[in-house]
């Protein structure tokens, strides 16, 4: 089914005058990072004795396809508008030489259906190098997960030196750890102010904390 893009009325969207303000003048983006308790998803991961990375990346994924402000972006007449579904675009490390490359997989809501789908994508593009994007046709509805499995960061942080209409997420999470008994993952978003608030971004964080909790 092809991916279904809404167009935003900005007369009567809430946040229009937020857009403008932050997209035009500001033209301010920000990092959200906090520690997430995946105690439940680690058990339940361990105990299917299934891969880390395509679960949480499901967790993620999830909870982004619950937020349209993080599927939000323009359209080829450069109309602002948000999609009804983004798909996975993630990174896979290449020991050998230590780089990445990128792919992206096809969402589906249901976990075991989007897992199987993730792994043989993952395994079908692992040993391309010497590029960044491994799979081609990468679809215009996505959204950025990487993962930084050798460091329990505590903050991390991005930005770009030139003017993009980049409006989508990218979100980061790095290696769990252990704390007063509950198993915790850093985790980054980083959010255009012009699509999402701290309150959308708090949302969304926390809805991928009650996805992993009630896993």
């Amino acid at each position: 089914m092809e991916p279904v893009f809404h167009v935003i009325d900005k007369t009567s969207w809430e946040r229009s005058v937020h857009f403008d303000y932050y997209y035009s003048q500001i033209k301010c983006k920000y990092n959200l990072n906090a520690n997430l308790d995946i105690t439940n998803l680690v058990t339940k991961q361990k105990g299917k004795n299934i891969k880390f990375f395509p679960t949480m990346l499901y967790v993620i994924m999830r909870a982004v396809n619950q937020n349209k402000e993080f599927r939000m972006s323009f359209n080829e007449k450069g109309e602002l508008g948000y999609w009804d579904e983004v798909v996975p675009c993630y990174t896979i490390f290449h020991d050998a030489d230590k780089t990445f490359t990128d792919i992206w997989s096809e969402y589906n809501a249901d976990f075991d259906v989007f897992y199987k789908t993730v792994s043989e994508d993952m395994q079908k593009y692992k040993d391309i190098t010497g590029v960044i994007k491994a799979r081609p046709g990468q679809p215009k509805n996505f959204c950025s997960v990487s993962c930084l499995p050798w460091l329990s960061f505590t903050s991390f942080a991005q930005d770009t030196y030139t003017e993009s209409s980049f409006l989508f997420p990218l979100i980061k999470f790095g290696k769990y750890f252990e704390e007063n008994g509950k198993i915790l993952l850093p985790v980054s978003v980083f959010v255009s102010h012009a699509v999402a608030d701290g309150y959308h971004t708090c949302k969304l964080i926390n809805d991928i904390q009650e996805i992993a909790r009630s896993f």
